[in-house]
């Protein structure tokens, strides 16, 4: 009886839908003596291509050149893998991520090993554990962001108030006639102090959804107009813009001022980053539309020093910064990310230490815009608001003096209470033209209060203004917007609040 499991292994080596290698590995060269079809299919080459020919495991086919030393090492020490991952290079130098399971036979004198090797292409599961990766990543930082942004949020709003004060009362002294030196030193209070409000801005941007006005934007438009701001400074430092924006790109719906805000961290960190290794540098822009994704991506690209691996993990974390003390508050990124998810849409980094870094900003094309924002406040006449009543209610006696008597040297009659249930008292007493409220104040608070007004003097709960520190993420939020109430955001300025009150009476 003939005997047929020749042929019949022949068969299943042609046909089975694996990569099958039988050769030699050598510490400097491989020598094949059978591939399957499977295989030469894997590495890009064609079925007619002889075996000897296919030669995957020699060491220029290895991504990672040490890889191929310590896929050696292993058959030889063990006598065999399994599902060992490499990553190779196609004939045509495309990567392709495999796994090998191997039987190896004794080492020869020169090191070289004879193996039995099945090859599994694992590229597409690669590229999926790469992606869910990523977004556990994203995953992880959004709920820590979440977390901490809950305590920021607190943080600003005690903030703010002593803010508001001390720029309401730089803002009057401002305005008076001082010496030289007084006037100096009250022109650096006020400018301080609105720094100062300006880094708990960033901080409510990191922690919350802010009131935005959305619009259809042009992304290219708010690129070519940022980096205008940074004109002169790039001009004078030897850094070098290449625009390399595309044409034709759909709109984005987006806030144009939050999204130049983004961009402004993104690119000063770029300039400082290439400043401080090379001297000089050149920042590359560019945009595209991912149609699969269905976003348009924009890239800053650096030439500086690169982000170590160990840092990556960390660079959108609050208060992180690899800037010396002082020269940086650790918030820029942290605010990128937040307003860019707010966007629906993320924000990534590539880079390697000494090699540049690239960031990428995906931001949606669909969407659909909100209706019309607001419009800016008008001159108002102040004069018109002479001899106005006025209630402030709020809780902070500095604030409430430095606000009541900003009003009373403008002109205005003005009461305090310091509390809703006080101020409910007083509207029940004196007719008021106006009253100023904050929103979080023990007893009964702001909207409690507005309640009640309504139920029972409805023609004054129109002529409110409600000042708050934040909003975001509370009952205050929908309450706002809901009963379309005008506020000013802690720390403001006596103009805005004046402006305000001067529309309403109006």
């Amino acid at each position: 009886m003939p005997d047929n499991r020749g042929d019949a292994f022949a068969r299943l080596f042609e046909a089975v839908h694996e990569g099958v290698y039988i050769g030699l590995l050598g510490p400097r060269d491989t020598t094949t003596l059978a591939a399957n079809p499977h295989l030469k299919a894997m590495f890009g080459y064609g079925a007619a291509a002889a075996d000897a020919e296919i030669r995957p495991f020699d060491p220029s086919r290895f991504v990672d050149p040490q890889a191929r030393v310590g896929f050696i090492g292993r058959l030889a020490d063990e006598g065999a893998v399994t599902d060992h991952l490499l990553r190779l290079r196609r004939v045509d130098n495309a990567p392709v991520w495999v796994e090998v399971t191997a039987h190896a036979d004794r080492p020869t004198a020169d090191g070289s090993v004879r193996i039995d090797a099945l090859v599994r292409n694992v590229s597409e599961r690669k590229k999926l554990e790469d992606q869910t990766r990523d977004l556990y990543g994203q995953l992880l930082q959004a709920e820590k962001l979440a977390a901490l942004g809950q305590t920021i949020s607190g943080v600003a709003h005690e903030l703010n108030n002593p803010l508001a004060t001390i720029l309401t009362w730089a803002e009057r002294l401002s305005q008076r006639a001082l010496d030289e030196n007084t006037k100096r030193g009250v022109d650096t209070i006020l400018h301080e102090s609105e720094r100062a409000a300006k880094i708990v801005r960033n901080l409510l941007t990191f922690a919350r959804k802010r009131q935005s006005t959305r619009t259809m934007v042009d992304l290219n438009t708010v690129v070519r107009e940022t980096l205008a701001l940074r004109s002169y400074e790039q001009r004078i430092t030897n850094i070098s813009v290449v625009d390399g924006l595309s044409l034709g790109l759909p709109q984005v719906f987006a806030d144009s001022h939050q999204v130049q805000q983004v961009l402004l961290n993104l690119i000063i960190n770029a300039e400082q980053a290439m400043l401080g290794a090379n001297g000089r540098g050149t920042l590359v822009v560019r945009s595209w539309h991912d149609a699969d994704r269905e976003a348009v991506v924009l890239e800053i690209n650096d030439d500086g020093p690169g982000i170590a691996d160990e840092l990556q993990p960390k660079i959108f974390d609050p208060f992180f910064t690899t800037k010396e003390v002082g020269k940086g508050t650790g918030l820029g990124l942290t605010v990128a990310y937040a307003i860019v998810q707010e966007h629906g849409g993320r924000i990534r980094l590539a880079s390697h230490k000494g090699a540049g870094a690239s960031f990428y900003v995906e931001l949606p094309v669909s969407g659909t815009p909100s209706g019309a924002s607001s419009s800016a406040p008008s001159n108002a006449d102040f004069a018109s608001l002479i001899g106005s009543t006025v209630l402030v209610v709020e809780d902070e006696p500095a604030l409430a003096a430095a606000v009541s008597e900003a009003l009373t040297d403008a002109g205005l009659d003005v009461d305090r209470a310091g509390d809703g249930q006080e101020a409910l008292r007083r509207v029940d007493m004196k007719a008021y033209d106006l009253i100023i409220c904050d929103l979080k104040m023990p007893k009964i608070d702001g909207i409690r209060f507005y309640q009640r007004l309504t139920a029972t003097h409805q023609d004054l709960a129109k002529r409110v203004i409600f000042v708050t520190g934040d909003v975001a993420g509370t009952e205050a939020e929908k309450f706002l917007q809901e009963s379309g109430c005008r506020w000013l955001a802690k720390p403001f300025r006596l103009g805005d609040l004046l402006r305000a009150a001067r529309e309403i009476l109006a």
